[in-house]
């Protein structure tokens, strides 16, 4: 658990309060109110962040041993990560945005990546600065962005708050096709608006 959470009394978690298995191919929603830690959860499980108390293990391996160098073999190869915070820069277009991350795994077509941001409806505002675009559109872009690489787990922290039904149920379709086709992991968080997606497990913060 987060180390600020140490010292105060904090109700019963399916994640902080006990051992917890995410396995490739299952779907899990993680479900917290507003400060509960799942954006730390996330963090943590991306080797982002470590004041934490406890142990998270890869495959029996202890991750707090684990080398720069393999964290960043991790995060190209094995873990996908949708931050809350998008981390988009915002001076790039969008699809520079999406290049940036595609360049370093060439994962994706430069066709596969028009046609997720024609089904995702921001197409047209491909060659827009990311910083002018709402926040849902951001979203998307990040969205796409997230999937510009293989991956065994995909991390996403609130990934449609800002989405409506109609793209939220978009996003779901194109997340769970790649993860599908890679016989990935996914692990989404959510404060009310979930990714449409059917869970395996919901697990409470």
């Amino acid at each position: 658990m987060p180390r600020v959470f140490v010292n105060e009394r904090i109700p019963a978690s399916a994640v902080w309060l006990a051992e917890t298995t995410f396995e490739r191919g299952h779907t899990y929603l993680v479900e917290a109110t507003s400060g509960g830690g799942k954006s730390s959860m996330c963090a943590y499980i991306y080797g982002a962040r470590t004041d934490y108390e406890g142990r998270i293990l890869f495959d029996a391996d202890d991750t707090s041993r684990f080398s720069m160098d393999r964290w960043l073999e991790l995060r190209r190869r094995n873990l996908a990560y949708l931050p809350q915070e998008l981390s988009l820069f915002g001076e790039l277009s969008a699809i520079e945005n999406i290049r940036l991350k595609n360049r370093l795994t060439g994962h994706a077509t430069e066709r596969q990546i028009e046609e997720w941001m024609e089904r995702l409806g921001i197409a047209s505002r491909r060659d827009h600065p990311a910083g002018r675009m709402s926040i849902g559109q951001q979203q998307r872009v990040a969205i796409i962005r997230s999937i510009c690489q293989p991956f065994d787990f995909i991390l996403l922290d609130e990934p449609v708050s800002h989405l409506d039904a109609e793209n939220n149920r978009i996003a779901a379709e194109l997340i769970g096709e790649e993860a599908r086709r890679q016989g990935a992991g996914i692990i989404s968080t959510s404060v009310g608006n979930h990714l449409m997606l059917d869970y395996d497990v919901r697990h409470k913060l």
